[in-house]
């Protein structure tokens, strides 16, 4: 197997060392090159082609957030950026995921062997499930290219030997006789979008001319026989019968991707978000089914307190309440900083249920992402603190490095519970965890939804609430999903209600929680 090209990104000369070192570690990578800001990136990325990019993210001339569009305009590709834990290195970072990066890792620190050693078995795995993505989804698209040849191939007559032909125009004119002849059928109402078919309102006029033609020679004795002189047109009417099943099917090819029991799903995939990574070329790759992130090797913070009055949580219009009876859980992973975003720009402020995220993602990065998403939707947007009361029309982002619950109070109120335990299915905090907690809040309309991720957290314990009666689950397609692994689980353990491409989830669940 041909080893996958890498360009590497940093304007520090000793990095691009370091993480030039921790990347041929593994023979499935080769280095092609490296760059020292991103102006020179860009460059790079056209004069070499690369399979997938390591870029950190404030470089000086060229930053990693302003070349990153310009690199995946010119040659879309997997690009994995390096932060720096400072706060205007972690925003840029979650704009970066935003624009289309494929996801990011902390930069190592250079006095801590290991913490290199963390980082390098983090960018690794991201890395393969990098290239995993992308030859999945050039197999998808090469499966629907066939599928679509196979289509194509049925609708289009083959020529056929004289004798079959006689046999046909004999059988054509029995079932002729049986059943007349449907007019209407020369002016399907589909027609109108399909200009070219329009050829076929001439075939009646021809039909004519050639009966004509037929009853001036030997077709004139064929009216003293038992063939009555009908039969010379049913050749003619077998295509218009061919376009008018072209037509419906031609409707109907893309409907079927989806397989959802959702009737919208149906049409959902004519409008797919077509800004994947996906890479023209075909590649070959092996991945991990291991799923872990830096969530899992970063130090541990201190917990967040939520204060007698959370400040800025009203400064939104909307109503936001903690009288509620509906709730909405979200996990994701890879790819989410994108999903998230294009979810929540799509709810309304008066959204009458709280919504509660669980994105795998480090300590304080997690605050970047709320602060971040909260300028970006009409909801209030807030990373979770321990105690906090839930309201409606408001967005809590799970804080990195701590498992969250979610836990009856007062009044009839409902919490936020944070607690330092060990990582489960690899992460903290994970999907797993939170789902699990609402298991017993058999009070509450509960609504499930999993996005974009690799591995496989949140899938049971999605599978568990949907077999004690919790029928509102959501996933994400495999069309628009940056990995398609969370989302798939879950649909491998038939859980999932509503499969539905990413731009079509938020209308669906605003339709289904009022």
């Amino acid at each position: 197997m041909c080893a996958y090209r890498v360009l590497v990104v940093d304007d520090s000369a000793f990095m691009r060392k370091i993480i030039t070192d921790l990347i041929v570690r593994d023979e499935s990578f080769n280095i092609v090159g490296t760059a020292a800001n991103g102006r020179e990136a860009v460059e790079k990325v056209k004069e070499l082609q690369p399979d997938l990019v390591t870029m950190d993210v404030e470089m000086p001339e060229m930053n990693g957030l302003e070349a990153l569009p310009l690199i995946m305009a010119a040659h879309p590709l997997p690009v994995i950026m390096l932060s720096g834990i400072n706060e205007q290195g972690m925003k840029e970072t979650i704009m970066a995921l935003e624009a289309g990066a494929f996801d990011f890792i902390r930069k190592p620190s250079i006095a801590h062997a290991q913490d290199i050693e963390q980082v390098s078995k983090a960018l690794l795995e991201q890395m393969h499930t990098a290239m995993q993505a992308v030859r999945s989804r050039l197999e998808r698209k090469e499966a629907n290219e066939r599928k679509a040849a196979l289509e194509q191939a049925k609708k289009t007559p083959m020529e056929k030997p004289p004798g079959q032909a006689v046999t046909e125009k004999r059988a054509g004119s029995q079932a002729s006789a049986d059943k007349p002849p449907v007019v209407p059928l020369a002016s399907p109402p589909a027609a109108s979008a399909q200009p070219k078919k329009d050829a076929g309102k001439s075939v009646p006029t021809a039909a004519k001319q050639e009966t004509k033609k037929q009853l001036s020679g030997t077709a004139a004795t064929a009216d003293r026989t038992d063939k009555p002189a009908v039969q010379p047109r049913k050749p003619v009417q077998a295509p218009h019968v061919q376009k008018k099943e072209d037509l419906s099917m031609g409707t109907g090819i893309t409907s079927g991707k989806l397989k959802s029991s959702d009737p919208t799903a149906g049409k959902s995939m004519q409008g797919k978000d077509k800004a994947g990574l996906v890479k023209p070329e075909s590649r070959k790759t092996v991945t991990s089914s291991a799923s872990s992130t830096p969530a899992a090797t970063t130090p541990p913070v201190t917990a967040p307190t939520a204060p007698a009055a959370p400040k800025g949580l009203s400064l939104k219009k909307g109503v936001h309440t903690s009288s509620f009876r509906k709730l909405v859980a979200v996990g994701c992973s890879t790819g989410g900083p994108r999903a998230l975003k294009t979810l929540l720009e799509r709810i309304p402020g008066d959204f009458p249920a709280p919504i509660v995220i669980v994105q795998h993602m480090p300590p304080n990065f997690t605050r970047s992402l709320a602060q971040r998403l909260n300028t970006l939707s009409p909801l209030r947007v807030v990373e979770a603190e321990q105690g906090m009361t839930l309201e409606t029309g408001t967005a809590y982002i799970a804080p990195g490095g701590y498992q969250l619950r979610i836990v009856p109070g007062a009044g009839g109120k409902y919490t936020v519970s944070l607690k330092m335990e060990e990582a489960r299915n690899g992460h903290r905090p994970s999907v797993d965890t939170m789902f699990e907690s609402l298991l017993s809040l058999t009070s509450l309309e509960r609504h499930l939804v999993l996005l974009t991720g690799m591995g496989s957290d949140g899938a049971k314990m999605m599978k568990k609430l949907y077999d004690a009666g919790v029928q509102s689950t959501f996933a994400e397609n495999e069309e628009t999903c940056v990995v398609y692994g969370m989302p798939r689980s879950a649909v491998e353990l038939k859980c999932v209600r509503h499969l539905l491409p990413m731009q079509e989830i938020a209308p669906k669940l605003v339709q289904v929680v009022k």
